[in-house]
């Protein structure tokens, strides 16, 4: 089992934490039970980078020992549903692994993501709202990279151990704005500056050395002609 299953929007779980509760970390203890009661070979529970909560600029990238700090409904629900995974594998021997990744991006992504609703709001000329100063520093991961990793750690990943997957890629967010507004030959004075996400974690940053070193795997670094690919898709 690879559980992809999750409430996802940060948004609305501040608007709504109950549902985020209820299908992240329920849903994923009803997994559990039942990849305990019929003999799962490999549980795999894909989380996200979100669970460490923020960093500074000059710190380094989140590793797979760093704190758990959650700081939104959503990564609070996140980080127990990782804690769940752990309790299963120390208690009852579930052979498990948990990933954590950085922000994805690509083709069919959902248009209430951050990359396809600029893209998809820039196509139509329509006013692209960023949260606060567009400061806030993410690092992007191409969604095939993530696949892949996600592949080496359901066939060679370790029972109990986490891996932390990024694209070693970080950018802000109005310089993803701007990119894409450069890419698709739109003017700035599309993008609407408004009030800050209440809680809004900074800076996310990934250390994939781990999964470098025991799994042998590494992202591909040309954003530029991803990027391109990626609003290609939303353009057709």
């Amino acid at each position: 089992i690879l559980n992809f299953a999750a409430e996802s929007h940060v948004d609305f779980s501040i608007t709504n934490p109950a549902i985020f509760i209820e299908t992240n970390v329920l849903g994923t203890q009803y997994l559990l039970e039942c990849a305990q009661s019929f003999g799962i070979k490999k549980f795999v529970q894909v989380s996200t980078d979100e669970v460490y909560g923020s960093l500074k600029p000059e710190e380094s990238g989140f590793c797979e020992d760093h704190a758990l700090k959650p700081n939104s409904p959503y990564s609070a629900s996140k980080t127990s549903a990782d804690l769940l995974v752990r309790a299963f594998v120390k208690t009852y021997g579930l052979n498990a692994c948990v990933t954590r990744c950085s922000n994805n991006y690509g083709p069919h992504q959902d248009t209430s993501k951050f990359l396809p609703k600029i893209i998809t709001k820039a196509l139509s000329k329509e006013e692209i709202p960023v949260y606060g100063k567009g400061d806030q520093i993410r690092d992007w991961l191409f969604v095939k990279d993530h696949v892949e990793a996600l592949f080496r750690v359901l066939e060679k990943g370790q029972k109990g151990e986490i891996y932390n997957i990024g694209g070693n890629n970080e950018r802000t967010n109005l310089e993803m704005v701007r990119l894409i507004l450069k890419k698709l030959g739109r003017s700035e004075s599309l993008i609407t500056f408004v009030e800050d996400r209440k809680g809004h974690d900074f800076r996310y940053a990934i250390d994939s050395t781990k999964i470098k070193q025991t799994l042998g795997w590494e992202a591909e670094q040309d954003f530029e002609a991803l990027l391109a690919k990626t609003i290609r898709f939303y353009q057709s």
